[in-house]
């Protein structure tokens, strides 16, 4: 096993835009050695590269903090109170987009370098030129972790370091296979360095020395290797955007649907709002592509004979069918059906209708649970009103009571490409204050 030592570089001074990172780390640490790595935390990196956002004479730190993390934010995923879990354009997820107000003079705060990757490579590379040493650079920046107190500091970028250590595909001590054991060198690099830096001593850089194996010549894939793409990400989601993440799919790949997850999603459903403590919602899950054609062969031939009694021509009747393919082409369906069990009675029908009118709200609301944890779970989805157009025909194929009412279809799958850019709609165009 290496012998690794972890030891800070005093005696850096105030860093401050233009200034040369390599430089000054060179005068700090003139004994820097080949296969050392060195972890720069980023507020000297942004600091030189001027990534520092004064207040306006008319604002506070605070406002002018709010207005640089949304400056910042690429999407934000959670937030509560004044915390702001956000992402940033470089694929971060952390707490105020990575703005920060700490360890900067009043009035100002610091923002991320623009690509911690490139800095630390021009650091890299700038110590080569002044001291002829072969070493790695990780530029740090504290994180926050889902599920576990305090903070850490994490690899915001690299170069000349090795970023990850694939060991799937091995076995451990016993012969068990290594199926998912991917090691993330430059974060475990970066936690050990803040260690030596520590966060109040005024040491912003350390060497980490007896991991010379993982140095490398060239730049390297960088510390953005560690961004997990939004298709891998289970945990994308957070609470701010859980809603949004329900977008109409309309085509759909060959990949199978785990009709657990379908089912998952309807227990979501049932967790939807309902008028007199009733529970209105039933889900027909249509897993066979028997059962799927049989519904749409009997609702397509339901359709047409309703158009060619509404005078419509051969032609457009055919282009209207064909709207209905991503039904068909989905390998999934589900019809939501809304019961009126332990729905009241009155005398009048203003009343009754209004009765119905609440269950009928309230399967939409099951219905949009429904979706949402579809999408959660990384299936695409499109609802399609067409069953509602031949309740009768859909309740003799599918073997249902008289008292469901199907209330569309879903369709179900996994995208065949990400969906397009939703237009903007501003909120204050669908409310009114009074």
């Amino acid at each position: 096993m290496p012998q690794i030592t972890v030891n800070g570089v005093p005696g850096l001074p105030e860093v401050r835009p233009g200034d040369d990172v390599a430089l000054l780390v060179a005068q700090a640490a003139p004994d820097l050695r080949d296969g050392d790595i060195l972890v720069v935390t980023s507020k000297i990196v942004s600091k030189a590269e001027g990534r520092i956002r004064q207040s306006a004479s008319d604002t506070t730190q605070r406002d002018s903090r709010t207005a640089a993390i949304e400056e910042e934010t690429a999407r934000v995923v959670a937030r509560r109170g004044d915390t702001v879990i956000a992402q940033t354009r470089h694929g971060f997820v952390m707490a105020a987009a990575g703005v920060d107000a700490s360890n900067t003079s009043p009035g100002t705060v610091l923002l991320l370098p623009e690509d911690p990757d490139a800095s630390a490579g021009r650091i890299r590379r700038g110590l080569r030129e002044r001291l002829g040493v072969r070493v790695g650079v990780i530029v740090s920046d504290t994180f926050g972790r889902p599920w576990r107190h305090g903070l850490t500091d994490v690899a915001i970028g690299a170069s000349g370091v090795r970023p990850l250590e694939d060991l799937r595909g091995g076995t451990d001590g016993y012969g068990n296979p290594l199926n998912a054991t991917v090691t993330a060198l430059v974060d475990e690099i970066a936690a050990a360095g803040d260690l030596a830096k520590g966060k109040l001593s005024g040491v912003p850089v350390a060497v980490v020395r007896g991991l010379g194996g993982l140095v490398t010549d060239d730049d390297g894939p960088g510390g953005r290797v560690l961004v997990r793409p939004a298709d891998e990400d289970m945990f994308r989601f957070g609470s701010a955007d859980v809603v949004f993440a329900r977008r109409t799919i309309r085509e759909f790949s060959d990949a199978e649907v785990d009709p657990a997850a379908v089912r998952r999603a309807v227990a979501a459903a049932i967790a939807a709002p309902a008028p007199h403590h009733t529970t209105p919602w039933r889900f027909v899950l249509l897993e066979t592509p028997r059962a799927r054609t049989e519904l749409l062969d009997a609702m397509r031939d339901a359709w047409i004979e309703d158009l060619r009694s509404d005078g419509f021509s051969e032609e457009s009747i055919a282009k209207r069918i064909r709207r209905g393919d991503v039904l068909r082409n989905a390998p999934y369906l589900a019809v939501p059906c809304l019961v009126m069990d332990g729905s009241h009675t009155y005398r009048d029908d203003r009343r009754n209708a209004a009765e119905r009118e609440m269950f009928v709200v309230a399967t939409g609301a099951g219905v949009q649970n429904f979706l949402v944890q579809l999408a959660v779970q990384g299936l695409g989805s499109a609802w399609v009103s067409s069953t509602m157009f031949c309740r009768d025909v859909v309740r003799k194929v599918l073997g249902l009571p008289q008292n469901w009412d199907p209330m569309g279809a879903v369709a179900i799958g996994h995208p065949a490409a990400p969906p397009k850019d939703r237009p903007p709609r501003d909120p204050a165009d669908f409310y009114v204050v009074r």
